[in-house]
């Protein structure tokens, strides 16, 4: 018997939307397409001004010093283990912390929640002090620890993982309970993997804010081997002097690995923003 072919699905057109989004792409991709070429470009030509929009020859020397003349491997290698230190301990506690204000029913819930929304507003600089002397108490000062601590849970992600729990239907976990499973197996088994678009947006922002994350790490680390990426890049920029073919390179070293990231995780992060953005 034939099989009957499938229809096929109407070829989607550009709409005029394209028109007006398309130059606005372009142009928040003009900064980055800036910093490769002057990353690429001779040392010399960087300081002129105004500088050439194209370089007169391609120099990979910015990047070639970056590796040889610096410790950026060491950097780059501390950045990795605080961004991923930071988003295994974030999808692990924001999660049960998401779900047991979204289902759990103890008392002080609601205020408990407020509260934790309530310290997003505190300014950071006013945590500065306090938290530098809780450090130094516990000896993590010059140590790659204090980089790390303070990424292991956030307000915003408790907050997040709360909005996309409390958009799942409670008839799954119910189903779950009456089947014999405990509260435990529910989470992990049933509720757990409907969260995955949460989770990857929760680990995009977590490792956004840590990789970039420079104020406290150059308040709290001195040693150069502890350094981040962003801290070992800011020290080539000097009062007198500045390496610019250096800084550009780095750039574009710190810069690739979050666009990469990124574009794996796009599709989760537009669906969690759909399910959980407006869910009171």
């Amino acid at each position: 018997m034939a099989r009957t072919p499938s229809p096929r699905r109407p070829k989607s057109r550009p709409s005029a939307w394209h028109l007006f989004l398309a130059p606005v792409a372009l142009l928040f991709l003009l900064p980055f397409v800036q910093m490769f070429v002057a990353s690429v470009s001779p040392a010399d030509e960087l300081v002129k001004f105004p500088p050439p929009l194209i370089p007169s020859r391609v120099d990979f020397t910015g990047f070639v010093d970056l590796f040889t003349e610096s410790d950026a491997l060491v950097w780059l290698g501390n950045t990795v283990l605080v961004a991923a230190s930071a988003i295994v301990s974030h999808l692990v506690l924001c999660s049960l912390a998401g779900y047991g204000f979204a289902r759990l029913a103890f008392r002080g819930r609601t205020v408990g929640i407020f509260l934790i929304l309530a310290t997003i507003m505190i300014p950071t600089q006013l945590l500065m002090i306090p938290t530098y002397i809780v450090f130094s108490r516990l000896g993590l000062i010059d140590s790659l620890g204090a980089a790390i601590v303070p990424w292991l849970a956030s307000a915003f992600g408790i907050f997040l993982m709360r909005q996309f729990f409390l958009s799942l239907p409670r008839e799954l976990e119910e189903s779950g309970l009456i089947d014999g499973a405990n509260r435990w197996q529910v989470f992990f088994r049933i509720v757990l993997p409907l969260a995955k678009p949460a989770l990857a947006t929760l680990a995009i922002f977590t490792l956004l804010g840590s990789w970039n994350d420079l104020v406290w790490p150059l308040i709290a680390i001195n040693d150069e081997h502890a350094f981040t990426l962003q801290l070992g890049l800011a020290n080539f920029q000097g009062t007198r002097r500045t390496e610019w073919s250096l800084l550009m390179a780095g750039n574009v070293v710190a810069t690739t690995p979050l666009i990469v990231f990124f574009l794996f995780a796009q599709k989760q992060f537009v669906a969690t923003m759909t399910l959980s953005g407006l869910k009171g």
